[in-house]
């Protein structure tokens, strides 16, 4: 015999998991971006377009996805931000 309980128990595990469903469905397409932003990121270091991957170059990207990895290459490129020096203290050298 089924208790009160136990259907109460079902129908909030029911509504839980209908509750995780939509989160998920909802949550989807921002990871898909931002999983996608850090491949352009990681890509474009590959091609030695000259970015630092640093933890602020990995954040911006993780938020904004395709748009804040574009970001990140046009400030790189144009030395604003997140440029990868070859060698910061060479100017620090005694010839």
């Amino acid at each position: 015999m089924v208790t009160t309980t136990e259907l109460a128990l079902l129908v909030l595990v029911l509504a839980l998991l209908l509750g995780a469903y939509r989160i998920i469905k909802v949550v989807k397409p921002f990871i898909v971006n931002a999983v996608v932003g850090l491949l352009v990121l990681l890509g474009a270091t590959y091609l030695g377009l000259g970015v630092a991957i640093t933890p602020m170059a990995v954040l911006v990207c993780a938020l904004g996805g395709v748009p804040g990895a574009i970001l990140v290459i046009i400030l790189a490129y144009l030395d604003i931000a997140f440029a990868a020096s070859v060698a910061p203290l060479a100017g620090l050298a005694v010839a």
